[in-house]
Order: C-alpha cells, then structure tokens, then sequence
C-alpha cells in the first residue's frame, strides 16, 4: 500500500509539515509513503528519512498516478492519500482524482469529503498533527527536530568562532524588515566580535551585498546568498551559533535543528507559525495586536507590525541568545502565546486506512 501525501509548497510550510508526516508513517508502518511536493524539498525530506520517496509537484496541478517512481515499477490506482496542503476544494479534488481506497483531509462540503473541521486559529504545525492524530496517527511538535538530541553539540567554528547567520530576505514584501535595519543589526553583531555570514536565495544576493557594505566590516561579514542549496543551507543553520531572520522558511531549520534563534514577525503572529519546542532558545518579536486576525503575508508592501520592530529590540534579543544558551536541549514545552488556542492532547489509538 501507498500513501499519498499532498504538501506542494514551500521550505516553511514543508518543515511545519514534519511532524505530521512522521504521524503518517506511524499510522500505517509498513507502507510506503510518497509525498507530492517540490523536487528539491521532497528530496531532502526522503534523504532525512521522512518520507519515502518524492513526487515532484507544483501547485496543485494534476498529479500523474498510478506513478512510476525511482525503480521503475508504477503504483496501483489505489492508495491512502493524505491531504497535508489546504482545506480544498482544490487540494481535495487533486487528490480524489488519484482515485484513492480513502481520502484523509478536513472536513469540506464542495469536495463533497467529511472531515474533522478546519480552525483557523490553530497553530499550523498542531492543525496537520490534529488532522492525522484523527485517524490513529500519533505525533507532535517533539516530531519536527531533524537534528541530533543535543543540538548545542558541535557547532562549526570559523577562524576559531562559531558563525551567526543573518537572513534578511523574505519571499515578500509584507515580510521584509528594511535592509538599512538589518545592516545595523550586523554592525552590532560584528562589534561584539561575532562572524556573520549573511543567507538567501539568487535573487537576494544583492539584498545581502548591500547589507554587507553597509555594514563595512570586511571579513568579519559574508555573503553566501545564492551559493548554497538546501542541504548545504540545513548544514549551515545546524551548526550554527544563532540564526537571526524574518518569519520565512529558514527559521524553521532553526527549529528543526534547535539552532538558537531570533524570528522577527509581522502580518502572521507567532501564535500561529512561532517555534513550539525549545522554547528557551527560540526568541520571537513581534508588534500585532494578540487576537487580532492574520494580515497577508504575501502583501506587496511592509507590514506594520513589522515596521514597528525597532533595531535595538531585536540587537538585545541577540546578545540574550547568545549570551543565555539552555541548559538543555529537550524542552518541548508548547508556548502559551497569549492568543493561542488550547492544545489538543487526546490521540487515538492506531485505526486501520479504512476507517480514515
């Protein structure tokens, strides 16, 4: 038997999807589990041992299936599919046309699925947890490390130093904190005799050459943006001293590596994508109203909440990091944001797919 899981997005969104999948696995041991998603996540993600293999996807486009993966040989028609990616009706119908035994995804009357229902305001990472912890698979915020079990052992060192990496792009606007704001914040770094080296894609590699010159601390200060793929990029957060970004996918390797970390948040507040385990290393800041609904955070201009943030708050929030490490690396305590809704906690026992 094959499970189908559709996740077709981004780094962010795939790593808040980890311990989900791990629930996936759990539910039915044995089967091979095939997760629908970009080529480059969903291959490092079966590298890791996630998942099984990966079927490359975009979007929601059509999914080919039956599918001959890696060895040749094509699936049946039949199989488990997981809807891990929305609430549909898209998602759903994606799925439904692979023709599967059983369709486990949130409740939804157009794609004519019952389902447990969507909360929008769930914690991302406990929403998927939820949907397969309703179908016997047991898993939670613990299950998003990739790392060793003690994290703070062998952080790399560069000239005798561990390096702070500085990520100052997003892929939006709404997510962007102004780069003369990030320039400062290197300035202070590299002042208190820490080496930067600053992440991000090809297109954010000027964005980072300016952060660099404006900082004008010469070899204290790298620029690696566009340089590095994903398992290089993982490598870098693993080891690591502290990881200071925007509310975009690399904090997330933070968490899953439980790198110490500094997220700067906007339109979406950390009550529904902010850190749940380690909590003691993972600062968050963050100017919205508590209760107040999510802003989108694919705007084209600076969020508010986000231009409020000041340079000396998120300055200090780094010298606490790096000056106040846990003692240990295995909290998991889930936060208690203020807006954030109570935690589910019942997990069924494991059920059979055709109960699903």
């Amino acid at each position: 038997m094959t499970v189908l899981v559709l996740r077709a997005l981004g780094l962010g969104d795939a790593l808040a999807g980890v311990a989900a999948l791990r629930g996936v696995r759990r539910a039915w041991p044995g089967h091979r589990v095939v997760l629908a998603a970009p080529q480059p996540i969903g291959q490092w993600l079966a590298d890791h041992g996630v998942v099984d293999a990966v079927l490359p996807t975009r979007g929601l486009s059509q999914l080919p299936w039956p599918w001959a993966g890696p060895g040749g040989a094509q699936d049946a028609p039949g199989c488990l599919a997981v809807n891990l990616h929305g609430r549909g009706p898209q998602s759903h119908r994606v799925l439904q046309a692979t023709r599967p035994d059983a369709l486990v995804a949130f409740d939804n009357t157009e794609a004519g699925h019952i389902g447990p229902d969507w909360d929008e305001t769930e914690h991302e990472v406990l929403r998927w947890c939820r949907l397969v912890q309703s179908v016997g698979g047991h898993c939670g915020p613990e299950d998003l490390r990739l790392g060793p079990s003690d994290p703070l052992s062998g952080r790399s060192e560069v000239g005798g130093q561990a390096e702070v990496i500085v990520h100052p792009g997003a892929a939006a606007e709404a997510r962007r904190w102004p780069a003369a704001r990030w320039t400062q914040v290197v300035v202070a770094l590299t002042a208190q005799g820490h080496r930067v080296v600053l992440t991000g894609s090809e297109a954010e590699r000027g964005l980072c050459a300016r952060v660099r010159q404006g900082a004008g601390q010469g070899a204290a200060v790298r620029n690696a943006a566009g340089e590095l793929g994903l398992p290089a990029l993982a490598e870098l957060v693993s080891t690591a001293r502290l990881l200071v970004s925007g509310d975009t996918g690399v904090a997330h390797l933070a968490t899953a590596y439980g790198t110490p970390s500094v997220t700067l948040f906007g339109p979406t507040p950390p009550s529904l994508w902010g850190p749940t385990i380690d909590l003691a290393r993972h600062a968050v800041v963050w100017h919205g109203e508590p209760g107040a609904p999510p802003r989108d955070p694919n705007a084209g201009r600076l969020d508010p909440a986000l231009a409020q943030i000041p340079v000396d708050e998120v300055v200090a929030a780094c010298e606490s990091a790096l000056t106040q490490l846990p003692a240990t690396a295995n909290e998991t305590t889930t936060p208690s944001w203020p807006d954030r809704p109570a935690t589910r906690s019942a997990v069924p026992s494991p059920a059979p797919h055709a109960q699903a």
